[in-house]
């Protein structure tokens, strides 16, 4: 089986470290290992996407209905670049609540 078999259909979790996958980064959701999420204030946020220029991980996005921007947790890892970029303070890293419960 060639590697190109054995990783086709596979999430990130199946791949071995230092392989090479032939899928996109968009198609393996590895937002699922972060400690901390970011949570906006709408009422701080003055739409400048500093967030959204900045992070490497293009999980903030600015929704084109609202004029907001949001984050997507499937891909955030929860670095915190958003938050201690953001000029007005509007993003906060917090703990998301599922692990809060596991507690």
């Amino acid at each position: 089986m060639s590697k190109q078999q054995q990783y086709h259909g596979s999430g990130w979790k199946n791949l071995v470290m230092a392989a090479v996958s032939q899928k996109p980064s968009t198609d393996f959701l590895t937002g699922d290992w972060k400690t901390f999420m970011p949570v906006a204030d709408f009422e701080k946020c003055v739409t400048c996407l500093t967030c959204v220029m900045l992070c490497p991980e293009g999980a903030a996005r600015l929704d084109s209905n609202t004029g907001k921007v949001y984050f997507d947790l499937n891909f955030c890892k929860g670095c915190g670049i958003c938050a201690a970029e953001c000029p007005t303070k509007a993003i906060v890293m917090q703990i998301p609540e599922k692990d809060k419960a596991e507690e």
